[in-house]
């Protein structure tokens, strides 16, 4: 579990596969030296457990399909990916919950400054945008992101000067793709209102429960 606070940007120093499976070898932040083999790696929003660290290097292992839901198969050598580590129990819950289960992709489509700031428009298929709404949180790139307006095939968020100067969002460009997750209590939320596939939230439903 991670919450979307990035601490660290990494820059991809090594690419290899091995029977299907990418091998990512980053350099790290100073303060991930005590990284450790088996731990859980937030890399751009997607969660992979690392295989081997050491003298400022971690190395990590993606599936197939992981990288067919994710931005990581267009890394290359010199890409720059946000870094998060686990989250520890008694730490402060400053982002929201995020898993690094991305959702799917979307895409760049508009990148307008807005005094130190920017405002972003990202195009996404409607099976991710239906879980959006205005103030609700979403993971970009592994970064805990407030949706400042959502429509049928869009949403729009607003990049703070922090965030841009912490992460590696300063660098978008139109087109780029992005991870995305939604937040998790969304689905939940979904799945409760559904029986058998079908919406039980009716209003007939609601007034049975004394809802007038």
């Amino acid at each position: 579990m991670f919450t979307g606070l990035v601490e660290g940007v990494g820059t991809v120093v090594r690419l290899s596969s091995r029977g299907g499976v990418r091998v990512i070898v980053l350099k790290v932040p100073v303060s991930f030296g005590d990284l450790k083999e088996g731990e859980s790696l937030s890399v751009s929003g997607v969660c992979l457990t690392v295989v081997k660290a050491g003298k400022g290097e971690a190395t990590l292992e993606a599936v197939p399909e992981t990288l067919k839901r994710t931005s990581l198969a267009n890394l290359r050598t010199g890409s720059k990916v946000n870094l998060e580590r686990a989250l520890i129990g008694n730490s402060r819950l400053g982002g929201h919950f995020v898993q690094g289960h991305v959702d799917g992709t979307g895409k760049i489509n508009s990148i307008h400054p807005a005094g130190e700031s920017r405002e972003v428009e990202i195009v996404a298929g409607p099976e991710i945008v239906k879980y959006l709404v205005e103030k609700g949180s979403v993971a970009l790139d592994g970064v805990s992101l407030t949706v400042v307006s959502a429509g049928a095939d869009s949403f729009r968020m607003a990049l703070i000067p922090h965030t841009l100067g912490h992460t590696t969002l300063a660098s978008w460009r139109i087109g780029d793709e992005v991870n995305i997750e939604v937040d998790i209590l969304s689905k939940y939320a979904e799945r409760q209102l559904k029986q058998g596939g079908k919406r039980v939230m009716t209003p007939e439903w609601l007034a049975e429960q004394g809802f007038k």
